[in-house]
C-alpha cells in the first residue's frame, strides 16, 4: 500500500534514503523512493537534489535513472587529492576506479594540526589512505587518514622541444590531458635542447599574460630513436630508473649463497624454461613418478624459486628500493628491474651448472592431478639446463636439439607426464578459459619496430604456468595454516551489474547466461565453448573479458574468481614482484628457515598498506607498457597514412568506434561524426552504434576495412576512416533512443559540425595481470 506523508511529517533524511537504497537487492528509482517515504510530486525536486548530491559524493551509484549501493572501497587505498570543499577540507577520490560503477566516491581527509613526517598532503598529491565509511549527513562517502604521501603535485612537464626562429622555443606536452597547452621556453632557459628533443621542463611563475613559461631541466633523448619513446612512459609515470647508491652498494657487497643452513638439492636435475629473450631465470622445475605404492600413477613435483629474501632483507636499502618500484616493468627494448642486475641477473638467476640459493616446494600429486601434500625447503640447487619454451616443446614433438636430446627421457618426458596429470584437476576446477592472443613487438638493431608477431601458445607454456599456480596455492595454504599475515593475489567475481549487462548482450545473440545462483567461471566457459569456431567468437571473448573484475593484491582474502581458487598468493617471481618477496619472508618465518624472515611487526594492517601500494605500481607498469606499445606502433605506421588495413572493432562508445588492426594489433579511433550523413546512436546492450535512418549497425567484434587518416607517435594515437558498410540491425532505434540534442537538430545537419569527443581508452587486463613469462596469474 502506498504511504502518504502528512504536512507535519519531516522530509526523509539522507541517512534514511541511503539505508533504503542499500537494503534493496536490485536497483531502485525515484518512484520506489517516493512510494517508500510517501512523497508527493511537489517533493520530487528536493528528492532529486539530494540524490544528485549523494551520487556526486559517491555515497550511492547512479546509472541513468536507477540507483544502488556503490562498490565498497577497501580499508587501505591509494587516492588522488582533487580539491578542497567549501569548508576547506581536502577531498580525495580513488586513484583506480571503474567508471561503469558510476561516480567515484569522495573521501574527506582528516589532517591533524601537526601531521607526522611524510603525511602533509595537498591538492594534486597522490596518497595512501586508511579509510572508514561515513555515517550521517555528509557529502563524502568516506573519511580518510593519510598514511603516506606517495607522489606530490607535479610542477614539471614532459614534452617535445620545437625551436622558434626568433630564439628559444616551445614545449609540446606528450600528455594527452595537456594537449594544446604549450609552454614558452626562453633562449636562456633551453638548456641546449635541439628541435625534436624529448625534454623535462620546470614550470616558472606566470607573468599573467601570454603562454606559461618553463625552463629545461633535462634532455632525455631524441624522438628519432625508439629509446626516447619508451622514456616518455617512464618519465610520465615516474617509474624509477636509477637505484639509490646505498642499494647498489648492498647489491655489490652480496656474495653467492652457500650450503650453510640449507638442504643440498644440487643433484636434483631442475631445469629452467623461459622465453628465448628472458634475462632473469628465477624458477626451475623437476618431476618424477612417485615411488610410493599407495600413489601409483602420481608424481613428485619440485618447484625451486630464487632465494631473493636471502639478499633483500626487511628494512634494507634494497628492500626500500624494491617496495618503491613494486615490480619490474617490461618494455620492448628494455626492462626497468625491481632489483639491481647484480641480484636479478646474477646471484638470483638460476644459471646452469652454478650453485644458487632457492626456496623450493616439494609437492605430491595424486593420479587424479590433485595436490595431496607439500613441504617447503630452503636449498642450494644447481640448474641442469636453461631451455626456452619452443625448444622444450620441439623436443617433446620429436625434434630435440643438442641440448634437449640428452634431457628428453630423464627430465622432459616426466615433466610433461606430470603436466598431463595435473591438467586433469585443472580441467575439473574449470578456471576461466579466455582465448585472447598476445602480440609481441620485435625490434630492429637500431631500436625501431621490425614487425609484430603473435607467438603460438604451447603446452610448454601451460606446463610452467600450471606448476607455478600449484606452488602459489601451496604457499598461501602454508601461511594460512600457520596463521601468519600475507599478501594474497585476489580476483573478485563480476558485479551484478556487469553480469546483467553480459546477460542482455548474449540475448542479442540468442545465447543464454544463467544469472541466478552462485557465479562460477564454468558459466562463462560454457558460453565461450558454445561460441567457439563461430564468427562472433572474438566478440564474445572480448565482452566476457570486460565483464570481469581486475586482479589485485590484498592482505584480506576473498579468493581468485578467474582461477576458481579459494586461496592464492604470488610466490614464484620474487625477482620482479614485491608481493612474492613478502610471501617468501612469511614462509621463512613460519617454518623457521633462517635469515630474511617477515618481521614480527608486520600485521594485516601494515601488509594491507603494502598491498595497496604495489597494486598501484602494477597498474602503473601496465599502463606504461601499453602506452609505449601504442607510441611505437603509431611511430611504425606514421609513414603509411592513406593506406588501408583489415581490422576488427575492439570498442564501441558514444565517441565512436575503436578498431584493432589485424596485422599489428594497433588500436585507433573512428570518430562518430565520420561514420556517415545520419545520426548513430549507442546501443549499450548490443555494444553497437546504429544508424537512426538506415538501421546500419557497427558492432563490437565486426571485421572491417579502414583507412589510416592520422598517426600521432608522441601521443600514441591513430585515427581511421571506416570503409566497410554497416550490417543491417534487427530493428532500428526509435527516436526515443536518441538524446534531446539529437532530436532537436534537423536530419540534414546530421554529421556536420559535431565536436569530436575526447578519445577514451578502454579498460584492459581485467582478468589477470599476466606475467612476462606466463607464470603465475
Amino acid at each position: 500500500m502506498k504511504k502518504q506523508r502528512n504536512a507535519t511529517q519531516a522530509f526523509p533524511s539522507r541517512e534514511s534514503i541511503v539505508a533504503f537504497i542499500r537494503a534493496q537487492p536490485t536497483e531502485v528509482g525515484t518512484r520506489e523512493l517516493a512510494r517508500e517515504f510517501g512523497l508527493k510530486n511537489a517533493d520530487r525536486i528536493e528528492l532529486k537534489r539530494i540524490l544528485r548530491e549523494l551520487s556526486e559524493a559517491g555515497v550511492i551509484a547512479k546509472k541513468g535513472r536507477k540507483l544502488r549501493e556503490p562498490t565498497a572501497l577497501p580499508p587501505t587505498i591509494v587516492a588522488d587529492v582533487t580539491t578542497r570543499d567549501s569548508d576547506g577540507d581536502l577531498i580525495a577520490s580513488p586513484a583506480e576506479w571503474d567508471e561503469t560503477e558510476g561516480e567515484a566516491p569522495k573521501i574527506r581527509l582528516y589532517l591533524p594540526r601537526r601531521p607526522p613526517p611524510g603525511t602533509a598532503a595537498g591538492v594534486g598529491d597522490r596518497v595512501l589512505l586508511r579509510i572508514d565509511p561515513v555515517t550521517g549527513d555528509d557529502t563524502a562517502a568516506y573519511r580518510g587518514r593519510v598514511i603516506k604521501v606517495l607522489d606530490q603535485a607535479r610542477h614539471r612537464v614532459l614534452g617535445i622541444f620545437r625551436t622558434d626562429p626568433r630564439g628559444g622555443g616551445r614545449l609540446i606536452p606528450v600528455d594527452k590531458k595537456n594537449a594544446g597547452r604549450e609552454l614558452a621556453i626562453a633562449e636562456a632557459d633551453r638548456g641546449g635542447a635541439e628541435d625534436g628533443d624529448l625534454i623535462s621542463v620546470d614550470l616558472l611563475r606566470g607573468r599573467g599574460y601570454g603562454l606559461p613559461s618553463g625552463r629545461v631541466k633535462e634532455r632525455l633523448g631524441s624522438l628519432r630513436t625508439e629509446r626516447a619513446i619508451s622514456l616518455i612512459a617512464i618519465h610520465t609515470h615516474d617509474i624509477p630508473q636509477e637505484f639509490p647508491k646505498p642499494a647498489l652498494a648492498e647489491a655489490d657487497a652480496a656474495r653467492p649463497a652457500s650450503l650453510e643452513g640449507r638442504e643440498d638439492w644440487r643433484d636434483v636435475p631442475l631445469v629452467t624454461i623461459d622465453p628465448p629473450d628472458a634475462k632473469d631465470h628465477d624458477d626451475a622445475v623437476h618431476a618424477e613418478p612417485d615411488p610410493d605404492p599407495s600413489n601409483r600413477g602420481g608424481f613428485i613435483l619440485h618447484v625451486a624459486i630464487a632465494d631473493v629474501a636471502f639478499y633483500v632483507t626487511p628494512g634494507s636499502a634494497l628492500d626500500r628500493a624494491a617496495l618503491t618500484r613494486g615490480n619490474s616493468v617490461y618494455f620492448p627494448d628494455r626492462v626497468v628491474p625491481m632489483l639491481p642486475e647484480r641480484i636479478s641477473n646474477d646471484l638470483c638467476s638460476l644459471k646452469p651448472s652454478e650453485p644458487r640459493g632457492a626456496l623450493a616446494v616439494r609437492m605430491v600429486i595424486g593420479p587424479d592431478g590433485r595436490k595431496r601434500a607439500h613441504s617447503f625447503h630452503r636449498v642450494l640447487m644447481r640448474s641442469a639446463a636453461k631451455l626456452n619454451y619452443v625448444q622444450a616443446q620441439a623436443a617433446i614433438d620429436g625434434h630435440p636439439d643438442d641440448v634437449t636430446g640428452p634431457l628428453l627421457e630423464p627430465i622432459l618426458k616426466p615433466l610433461y607426464a606430470a603436466y598431463a596429470c595435473v591438467k586433469r584437476a585443472r580441467d575439473e576446477r574449470s578456471p576461466l578459459e579466455l582465448d585472447l592472443p598476445e602480440r609481441k613487438i620485435l625490434l630492429k638493431a637500431d631500436g625501431t619496430v621490425d614487425r609484430v608477431v603473435t607467438p603460438e601458445r604451447l603446452d610448454a607454456h601451460r606446463l610452467i604456468e600450471e606448476f607455478m599456480i600449484l606452488a602459489n596455492v601451496a604457499a598461501a595454504e602454508t601461511l594460512e595454516k600457520k596463521a601468519l599475515p600475507l599478501i594474497y593475489r585476489v580476483h573478485d567475481e563480476p558485479t551484478p551489474e556487469k553480469v546483467h549487462n553480459l546477460h542482455e548482450f548474449l540475448k542479442t545473440l540468442d545465447m543464454n547466461f544463467a544469472k541466478a545462483g552462485a557465479l562460477r567461471p564454468a558459466e562463462f566457459n560454457r558460453v565461450l565453448a558454445q561460441i567457439k569456431g563461430h564468427d562472433a567468437e572474438p566478440l564474445v571473448n572480448e565482452v566476457v573479458l570486460r565483464s570481469q573484475a581486475q586482479a589485485e593484491y590484498a592482505a584480506e582474502n576473498y579468493g581468485h574468481f578467474g582461477l576458481n581458487l579459494r586461496r592464492y598468493a604470488h610466490f614464484t617471481s620474487p625477482i620482479r614482484r614485491y608481493a612474492d618477496l613478502v610471501v617468501h619472508r612469511g614462509l621463512i618465518r613460519a617454518l623457521g628457515l633462517g635469515a630474511g624472515a617477515l618481521p614480527e611487526s608486520e600485521t594485516v594492517e601494515t601488509l594491507g598498506e603494502v598491498a595497496a601500494s604495489i597494486s598501484l605500481s602494477e597498474r602503473r607498469a601496465m599502463k606504461a607498457e601499453r602506452e609505449t606499445v601504442d607510441r611505437l606502433i603509431a611511430h611504425f605506421l606514421a609513414d603509411r597514412v592513406g593506406a588501408t588495413f583489415a581490422g576488427r572493432i575492439s570498442g564501441v562508445t558514444r565517441a565512436g568506434l575503436f578498431v584493432k588492426l589485424t596485422d599489428t594489433g594497433a588500436d585507433g579511433l573512428i570518430p562518430i561524426r565520420t561514420l556517415g550523413s545520419e545520426y548513430f546512436t549507442y546501443d549499450e546492450a548490443r555494444h553497437a552504434l546504429i544508424g537512426s535512418r538506415s538501421g546500419a549497425m557497427h558492432r563490437l567484434g565486426d571485421v572491417v576495412e579502414v583507412r589510416l587518416v592520422e598517426a600521432a607517435p608522441v601521443a600514441g594515437a591513430l585515427r581511421f576512416e571506416l570503409l566497410s558498410e554497416g550490417k543491417p540491425s534487427s530493428q532500428r532505434p526509435s527516436r526515443r533512443g536518441r538524446s534531446a540534442a539529437e532530436r532537436a537538430i534537423p536530419k540534414a545537419a546530421a554529421g556536420k559540425g559535431r565536436r569530436d569527443p575526447k578519445r577514451a581508452k578502454s579498460k584492459a587486463g581485467r582478468h589477470n595481470s599476466k606475467s612476462r613469462k606466463g607464470k603465475g596469474k
